[in-house]
């Protein structure tokens, strides 16, 4: 029977080695961890060959999906199907508690201080921030400075990267403000596994995350400024070479709404409108998947060919909502990141509920000495980098690699901050015909509108090259399925 140890074979995790020093999401030592050992336990009796019969359905599900991200580095082929491991992310109903409670928390005081950078500036004036981490960010516009948005949402979306260190607690890594990606992988991800696992599914009780498209959708229109219309929304896309083009149709799909790019929008009289085959349709709300420098070529660069003319005239009278606001860079900045507990003090009157990484920002004469003299044990990032670009894990790197990332903080050192070599947490992963422990991270999604809404889960992204702590698609990395487990 599908599902049973063939005689004679192993069980899935019998051979199983925890990686030294990391938290791994199964295991204690060679116990099995209580809150998820109904779901190992139903894993390890399929064994390998069984496990790999249903990888293969799971890829062909993909494939025929068309479940694709590019990747622009690489000179064989942009298009790739999304690297899938079907041994779920576990994670016990407690856990995810305390993490949606910190994430409701976190998110509510970056959206307080983009209304402040953006308005008062209270934040600066009382010296909690120095005014030159702000007006020195690439992400800072200056140009938005009273522009508020309808309702005073400016992050509609965020994806708030976790990690889990040694001692089993969630940490925050790093914000993402602007156009978060990936949650159409976790959705694609959900139907793989329920499909290949239908029992095992059923039996572990796994909250569910089909509600996103829905959620994201009473959000956008929530902030709609007329309630007493039916917002119209579309999904503004950069086009089909952009890397998270299969995400932007899909969402487009599951919201049903149009997915638009910027050649088939235009601005009259201050508002927005689609070309469509019945003549022009007024649009309310805009998801965009555009970066900010793109949105405009009357306001930012005039050579984009992604943008909408005359889009931020409107946007700055009210007349359209934009999702995410404009100006979020400064609240995912890299550098503004070791401020957020500083944030919810200020703003809320709370102790944050999740901690963060410790992070020397270079900008500081006391930090960046630190840095430079410690470059070689320390992880180095550049500020708006991302995918794992523009980084330095300086354990792992050579000692010419330390000098050309000394030259570089020296050259700009607002532009880096460092932390130290956090180990991440493992979780077992199918590899090479067998389970071996592999280091990952999680990216929840909040969605906020008359209301905030954390997705139960989120994209487990897992670094596939033994040994490795990059666990971007860009980079070699994959993903898994996270279950949460209802209470019970």
């Amino acid at each position: 029977m599908a599902g049973k140890l063939v005689p004679g074979e192993s069980r899935l995790f019998e051979a199983y080695e925890t990686l030294a020093g990391t938290y791994d999401e199964f295991y204690d030592g060679r116990q099995v961890r209580t809150a998820v050992r109904g779901v190992v336990d139903q894993l390890d009796q399929l064994g390998p060959q069984e496990l790999r019969r249903r990888l293969k359905l799971a890829d062909a599900s993909f494939f025929k999906g068309g479940v694709t991200f590019a990747v622009y580095t690489d000179q064989r082929g942009a298009e790739k199907i999304f690297p899938f491991d079907l041994i779920p992310r576990v994670v016990a109903a407690d856990d995810w508690l305390r993490v949606e409670s910190g994430l409701k928390q976190r998110v509510q005081a970056l959206n307080a201080f983009l209304n402040d950078v953006y308005g008062d500036q209270r934040i600066l004036s009382e010296g909690i921030i120095p005014s030159y981490m702000v007006e020195g960010a690439s992400g800072y516009l200056p140009a938005m400075r009273g522009v508020r948005p309808a309702k005073g949402v400016y992050i509609h979306i965020a994806g708030i990267d976790l990690i889990r260190g040694p001692d089993g607690a969630f940490v925050v890594l790093e914000d993402n403000a602007r156009t978060p990606s990936g949650v159409s992988y976790v959705l694609e991800n959900r139907m793989a596994m329920k499909r290949v696992y239908p029992h095992i599914f059923k039996n572990a009780g796994v909250r569910a995350i089909e509600e996103y498209p829905d959620a994201l959708r009473r959000a956008l229109t929530a902030v709609h400024p007329d309630p007493a219309d039916e917002a119209r929304v579309v999904v503004l896309t950069p086009g089909p070479l952009n890397s998270a083009y299969f995400e932007h149709g899909f969402l487009a799909r599951r919201m049903g709404c149009e997915l638009v790019e910027g050649r088939d929008l235009f601005v009259d009289d201050g508002r927005v409108f689609a070309k469509t085959t019945r003549g022009p349709m007024r649009v309310d709300v805009i998801y965009r998947r555009i970066d900010d420098d793109f949105l405009d070529p009357d306001v930012f660069n005039p050579d984009s060919t992604l943008g909408v003319p005359g889009l931020i005239g409107a946007y700055a009278k009210g007349n359209v909502v934009l999702a995410n606001a404009v100006g979020n860079g400064i609240a995912d900045d890299k550098a503004i990141y070791p401020f957020v507990p500083d944030m919810i003090r200020f703003y809320l009157s709370e102790e944050p509920i999740l901690g963060q990484v410790q992070t020397y920002v270079c900008a500081r004469d006391d930090d960046r000495d630190y840095v430079l003299e410690h470059v070689g044990e320390l992880v180095v990032k550049a500020v708006n980098e991302a995918g794992g670009y523009g980084m330095l894990v300086g354990p792992r790197a050579t000692t010419a690699e330390h000098a050309d990332f000394a030259d570089r903080i020296r050259a700009n050192p607002r532009n880096y901050i460092a932390q130290p070599l956090v180990e991440l947490s493992s979780c077992p992963t199918w590899t090479s015909g067998r389970v071996e422990p592999r280091r990952v991270d999680l990216r929840p999604y909040v969605i906020s509108g008359d209301g905030t809404w954390v997705l139960p889960g989120g994209l487990t992204r897992v670094a596939l090259v033994k040994g490795s702590y990059v666990v971007n698609s860009s980079q070699g990395g994959g993903s898994k399925d996270t279950w949460v487990l209802s209470k019970r």
